[in-house]
């Protein structure tokens, strides 16, 4: 009695499986033909819900890609995997709150700017900051970079600029239409006049000379910037050469290469010479002594960040009443708070 209700059980499972198949074989040709039917000439056109219905009778009845004939078994396939990598993706989005934009951002701003930190860098300086991601958070939001991370030429210079100094030489002329020449050394750190000086007849010596009087000891740069003027003789390469300088020479009328003791020449000429009669050498010694003064601890400078190059401290508002001093005869003023 048993094994006859077995029997019976199997054979009405056997019905009930034929027919779901074949209902299943229906739909996936006629779905075919529909496809056939609005198809283009020349081309096949599949829509989205086409691909996932063949995706939907491949998980219910994988023997339907004998049937396919249109697309090939394997694009089945794959697009029941796209599929699945898709539906897990979203569910892998809805279990972990995103971060802030802002700290996207940041951590952006940090990898562009340091092109030698990696994301266990990144994470500690955030960790400092009070931000609280994991690491693997830092390295999915860092700037991909290409070959080996490199630094900008701004940066290199930035790095190099406090061993270089520059040196040139401008003609002043006098009130008895005497030329007097003028050599300023510039060190490119802080944009510092290290040195003037005033002669009628500039040579080799006398410039060896003031580069030693500029740099004593061993506060001498790395590089020295001139151009090729012939008053740069063989005693003053010898004397740099001792120093152990290494002497960087511009092309021929190519003063752009010289661009910051350029600058300060200019800033001289515009400040204070084009505004005074100059009489003789003591009277250009004594005025460019007290526009040097007022250069390295008054001036401010855009390249320094409005400071000087000798830093001025910032005063408190509370500290009292604003005050002008006169600079070069009142030409320029320095502005200090004293208390009241």
């Amino acid at each position: 009695m048993l094994e006859l209700e077995r029997s019976i059980v199997s054979v009405v499972a056997r019905r009930f499986r034929s027919r779901a198949v074949l209902e299943l074989e229906n739909i996936a040709l006629r779905h075919q033909l529909c496809v056939l039917r609005r198809q283009q000439p020349g081309r096949l056109r599949l829509f989205t819900h086409d691909r996932l219905l063949w995706v939907l009778l491949y998980r219910l009845w994988p023997r339907c890609l004998e049937l396919m004939v249109l697309v090939k078994p394997t694009t089945v396939i794959h697009w029941h995997r796209q599929g699945f990598r898709l539906f897990w993706r979203w569910r892998s989005r809805s279990g972990r709150p995103s971060i802030d934009r802002e700290i996207r951002d940041l951590i952006r701003q940090m990898s562009s700017a340091n092109p030698l930190w990696g994301a266990p860098r990144i994470h500690g300086e955030l960790l400092k900051l009070g931000i609280e991601v994991s690491q693997a958070t830092v390295a999915k939001y860092m700037v991909r970079r290409r070959g080996t991370p490199s630094q900008n030429w701004r940066t290199f210079l930035r790095n190099h600029v406090e061993g270089i100094a520059a040196i040139d030489m401008f003609v002043v002329a006098s009130a008895s239409f005497r030329l007097l020449y003028v050599m300023v050394i510039l060190a490119h750190g802080r944009r510092k006049i290290m040195r003037t000086a005033v002669t009628e007849h500039p040579s080799a010596a006398w410039l060896s000379r003031q580069v030693t009087e500029a740099f004593p000891w061993d506060t001498a740069p790395r590089y020295l910037l001139r151009d090729r003027d012939t008053s740069y003789g063989s005693e003053f390469r010898s004397r740099v050469d001792a120093m152990n300088i290494a002497e960087v020479i511009t092309a021929p009328r190519s003063p752009w290469q010289n661009a910051y003791v350029e600058r300060v020449i200019g800033s001289i000429r515009r400040e204070c010479l084009d505004h005074i009669v100059i009489f003789n050498g003591r009277h250009l010694r004594r005025v460019l002594s007290s526009y040097v003064d007022y250069y390295q601890s008054s001036r401010t400078h855009l390249s320094l960040g409005k400071d000087c190059p000798d830093s001025r401290p910032i005063q408190r508002r509370s500290v009292g009443r604003i005050v002008a001093i006169p600079k070069l005869g009142g030409l320029h003023h320095r502005y200090e708070r004293l208390a009241a």
